[in-house]
This record gives structure tokens, sequence and C-alpha cells, in this order.
């Protein structure tokens, strides 16, 4: 485990969330589940209280917290994709697993935890881009968006769009 870990909360479901999460990425695995030795007052002995596991060159920790602090917006899990089909992949894995679409490649999975699915072409246009005309209509074609569409945003960016 890395000296430091992010730790997600989770409202008892971890084990389901972490296998879900390991199949997203090529390097996803699982590393290591721990359940609880004695009786605490969301679990009982035996019971898993924590999933460690490996995504996109990082250690991650889901911790069986229960109900008691929901998920927000203020954290999010930003994958950069390279292509249209890694962006429609992830996309679909997501928001097709009982998922939620939000604004300007983010969405929500199903226990609440979101995701910036973001291609590697859009910070390219939009905050690597020496021509600020062109950037601010990659901007502004983005804002439109929900699952981000990269040929569009090369159009606008080109003002084809």
């Amino acid at each position: 485990m890395s000296k430091i870990t992010t730790c997600i909360w989770s409202d008892m479901a971890a084990r389901e969330q972490a296998d879900f999460y390991v199949t997203l990425l090529p390097d996803g695995r699982i590393t290591r589940v721990q359940a609880t030795p004695a009786d605490t007052p969301g679990n009982k002995a035996g019971d898993v209280i924590v999933v460690e596991f490996h995504l996109g060159g990082n250690d991650y920790i889901l911790l069986n917290g229960g109900p008691i602090f929901p998920q927000t917006e203020a954290v999010s899990f930003m994958i950069l994709t390279e292509d249209q089909a890694e962006t429609d992949r992830l996309w679909n894995a997501i928001v097709g697993n009982g998922g939620q679409e939000s604004q300007c490649g983010w969405c929500k999975d199903k226990w609440g935890v979101n995701w910036q699915i973001t291609p590697r072409r859009l910070l390219e246009l939009n905050y690597d881009n020496p021509d600020p005309v062109s950037a601010r209509r990659a901007m502004e074609a983005m804002l439109t968006m929900k699952k981000i569409d990269i040929a569009a945003i090369e159009a606008a960016a080109a003002g084809r769009a």
C-alpha cells in the first residue's frame, strides 16, 4: 500500500463497488479484502469492512461504513481517455450499470461516486491551446455536452461547428 491512499466511504457495498471498479481499466485488481475481527456498531465479526484495490496506477480503499456520509461532487475520479472509443466504453460502463449522466463529461455511478471521463484531447483543446479563441469555442462546446464528443469539440475549436 502507498504511504498515502485514498479511502472512499461506502454504504456497505465495498466489495461490489471494487469488483466493478477493477473492470474499468486494464491494471485494475483487488489487492486485499479485510473482515472485521469483532462486532462493531455497523458490522458483525467476519463482515467485509475494507476492500483495497489498484486502479489506474493508484491504490484505493473502500470502507464499509454505512449510510452516514453520502458521496458528493466535491470528490471524483478523473480518467483521462485516449480516444472516443475509450471515452464511450467507460461512460457506458458507469452509466449503463445504474449510474447517472451529468454535464461536461461527469457521471455518477450507482453508489453515488462521481467520475469525470475526460478525453486527453479535450484538455489539449481547452487548456493547452495557444489560440484563445479556439480554446473558448472548445470550452463552449464542452459545456453543452454530457458525454464528451471529441469530434464535436475539435470541430468547434476549428470554427466548423
